[in-house]
């Protein structure tokens, strides 16, 4: 049985990387993908955009709905959420995989990084969650993921990036709170984290900390995410789930063929031990 077919999906700045990925991996199993980003026109120094990424999507035959969005701004989630379901109907499932990254300690890290990165990663996904919700609640197995990392509360995870460590974990609170506060709905709210850094444009936003060859391809999170919102929503609900731990558990042996360069050394991810 295809849990996925003429299912709705919506997902926060897909239009590149891991997000587009995922998307890519749902509508090739037949979901319609809504796409909420802010890029329109071609970013200069990030490929793709809603629409290159909703050409894309269109390919698997399924529907696609790239909607400019900056969900920093209630109004601007709200008419986006209107306009699925006007477009759609329904919605299934949601993939809060927007996310703003600065590496800045506190003594460097001007204000206006702080809040984009709290407004983008906490603020952002809580209030899409809560817009989403009176539509999730009427799917059959309606699921909410965060791309967000397990809580460790090691202080070598905060002292060089205290801002950027909060406004992720900010992003995994909302799982463990929402996660009870929707249980009664059987409403699934999980948080999905990479064992290793992954290959995606805004690697090259991290100043050459990690390379291309020291990473995964972000399929390897797309085929975790699809493992995981196959599951039943009243059953798998408040995990942190790490891409390479959910492969495993399906059997998964061969992780070579997700690397950028095959048998090179990996970088693995912040806030794992």
């Amino acid at each position: 049985m295809n849990k996925f077919k003429d299912k709705n999906v919506v997902i926060t700045g897909g239009s590149r990387g891991i997000g587009l990925s995922i998307a890519k991996k749902l509508a090739s199993n037949g979901s319609n993908i809504a796409i909420l980003a802010k890029t329109d026109i071609p970013h200069p120094k990030l490929p793709g955009t809603i629409f290159s990424a909703a050409k894309e999507i269109e390919e698997f035959g399924v529907k696609a709905l790239p909607i400019k969005t900056d969900i920093r701004f209630d109004d601007q989630v709200e008419k986006a959420i209107d306009k699925i379901i006007k477009e759609l109907g329904s919605i299934d499932i949601l993939i809060n995989n927007a996310s703003a990254i600065n590496l800045f300690n506190s003594e460097t890290l001007p204000m206006k990084r702080y809040d984009l990165m709290h407004d983008i990663n906490v603020r952002g996904a809580y209030l899409c969650s809560k817009i989403c919700l009176p539509f999730l609640k009427n799917s059959s197995n309606p699921h909410i993921l965060n791309l967000s990392p397990p809580i460790n509360l090691k202080p070598k995870w905060f002292e060089n990036f205290t801002a950027y460590t909060l406004s992720k974990y900010g992003m995994s609170m909302c799982v463990l709170g929402m996660s009870s506060e929707f249980k009664k709905y059987n409403i699934a709210v999980n948080s999905l984290w990479t064992k290793t850094a992954i290959n995606t444009a805004a690697l090259a936003m991290l100043g050459g900390i990690v390379t291309p060859e020291q990473c995964r391809k972000p399929e390897i999170v797309s085929d975790a995410a699809f493992i995981i919102l196959s599951k039943n929503s009243n059953e798998c609900t408040g995990n942190f789930f790490i891409d390479e731990d959910v492969l495993k558990n399906e059997g998964e042996t061969n992780f070579d063929k997700y690397a950028v360069k095959s048998g090179s050394k990996l970088f693995e991810d912040l806030y794992l031990d």
